[in-house]
């Protein structure tokens, strides 16, 4: 196969591939150095000696994604620290052009889980259960036996299954984070008991590393500790999913919470509160869009 039409088959493959990486290693950046290394790698090989482009670029780029997991875990680092696109945090208005930009992200909740699976498990669960991926081609790239690639994506998708997902329509989600808002600022603890689920889970993103805590009292200290008249607050969408934005009184923003509301209680909140990540990301200004 010549260098050109070689090239034009990798292109025609390559949205899928970036898909797969990106769903892997949370960062559209890292996925598509891992792409370009497929590309590399391919065109070292002998092409005419592949039967099926499709699979085995897959596999490459399987084999690629948990080199760099297995890498960054031995850094110390996570998707959450070193996300370049994501999370996609814009206004929380109707918007088309947000919605086709949101559509395929995945919520910060289960964000955390994947980050918790072993790489091997991670790929196993993505390729299978997102890409449709047979188990006897999942096998070889996550270095199991078929059978055992199945264990590795069941055991990630109890794991996965256990992240509460939002409930009810996006309107009433966004009524009940703008509630938790109005009860913060007013310290209305009463109304913030009603909004909170008893068991909710915070996790909380700091310079520091990843903490979590659970129960509605955990929030409720957090909201008595603060001090309303000298933070600017208001909702955004976090992933399509409605959040929180505040700014300090240098107007620099603080923390970004992305809120799991189902049954008309907040379930869970997943909160970035690292300044130097903050100031990475793309964020709405403070001034609230006109409705």
């Amino acid at each position: 196969m010549g260098k050109k039409t070689l090239s034009t088959a990798f292109e025609a493959h390559r949205p899928r591939l970036l898909a797969v990486a990106a769903r892997a290693l949370g960062s559209r950046t890292d996925a598509e150095d891992a792409v370009q290394e497929a590309w590399l790698r391919l065109d070292r090989h002998d092409s005419d000696r592949i039967d099926n482009l499709g699979g085995w670029l897959t596999r490459v780029v399987g084999r690629i994604c948990i080199d760099m997991l297995r890498s960054r875990t031995v850094r110390g680092e996570s998707a959450l620290g070193i996300w370049e696109s994501d999370p996609v945090v814009t206004d929380d208005v109707a918007d088309p052009e947000n919605a086709a930009v949101i559509a395929d992200s995945l919520g910060l909740a289960l964000v955390v889980v994947l980050e918790s699976l072993g790489p091997e498990e991670r790929l196993a669960f993505i390729l299978h259960d997102m890409f449709a991926v047979p188990f006897a081609e999942v096998g070889p790239i996550v270095g199991r036996s078929p059978d055992a690639a199945k264990m590795l994506a069941s055991r990630a998708r109890r794991k996965v299954q256990a992240v509460p997902r939002p409930t009810g329509e996006r309107q009433q989600r966004r009524e009940v984070v703008e509630a938790f808002l109005t009860a913060a600022r007013e310290g209305d603890f009463d109304a913030l008991l009603r909004l909170l689920d008893p068991d909710v889970t915070w996790h909380r993103h700091t310079a520091h590393g990843h903490t979590v805590k659970i129960g509605a009292n955990e929030v409720l200290d957090a909201v008595r500790r603060g001090d309303p008249g000298r933070v600017e607050v208001r909702r955004v969408s976090v992933n399509g999913e409605p959040g929180i934005l505040a700014w300090g009184p240098s107007g620099q923003p603080i923390a970004l919470m992305s809120c799991t509301v189902a049954d008309g209680k907040l379930v869970d909140i997943v909160s970035i509160i690292d300044p130097s990540r903050l100031a990475r990301l793309s964020l709405p200004s403070r001034e609230a869009p006109r409705r």
